[in-house]
């Protein structure tokens, strides 16, 4: 096989999801992520959350989540679906797929895991995580949080 062969052996692969990179982190299901947080909890891991679209990833995400990783011992982030995700933004959005998105984000060194929610709050992922430490970005102002987001952290002991 010659290198143009390879070329398009990788493009093949690569076009039709093949990816043989070894994610660092997993995408959990929500069912599956109230076992891995009982699993930290008796570890006695401090587990700190956040929540996004992620659409086209970039720097300033990178830089967010490994800034949250150094918070705690474990990084969960919630993702939000397509679905979500055209509600909050608008049509023609997502531009990645929650799939796409999702792989990414667990390939990143400081993600431990991912869970895809559906919803556009993240309340209900908040309380299947039971974070130690909730965190969101520079954008967003203790205030403008949702109120049912903060309950759902206070209510598990977090902050």
């Amino acid at each position: 096989m010659d290198a143009g062969d390879h070329l398009l052996q990788l493009m093949l692969r690569v076009r039709g999801g093949g990816s043989r990179c070894r994610l660092m982190g997993r995408v959990l299901s929500p069912r599956e992520l109230v076992d891995w947080r009982d699993q930290q909890k008796a570890s006695g891991r401090r587990v700190v959350a956040t929540n996004g679209c992620f659409d086209l990833l970039h720097v300033g995400h990178v830089r967010f989540l490994q800034e949250a990783r150094e918070l705690g011992d474990a990084l969960v982030v919630g993702l939000n679906a397509d679905s979500s995700v055209r509600e909050l933004k608008g049509a023609g959005r997502p531009v990645n797929p929650e799939s796409d998105r999702a792989e990414v984000l667990a390939a990143l060194g400081c993600v431990d895991v991912v869970v895809v929610f559906p919803e556009k709050r993240a309340t209900r992922f908040l309380e299947a995580a039971r974070p130690d430490l909730y965190v969101k970005g520079g954008d967003y102002r203790p205030e403008d949080l949702d109120a049912d987001e903060q309950e759902a952290v206070r209510k598990s002991g977090g902050q």
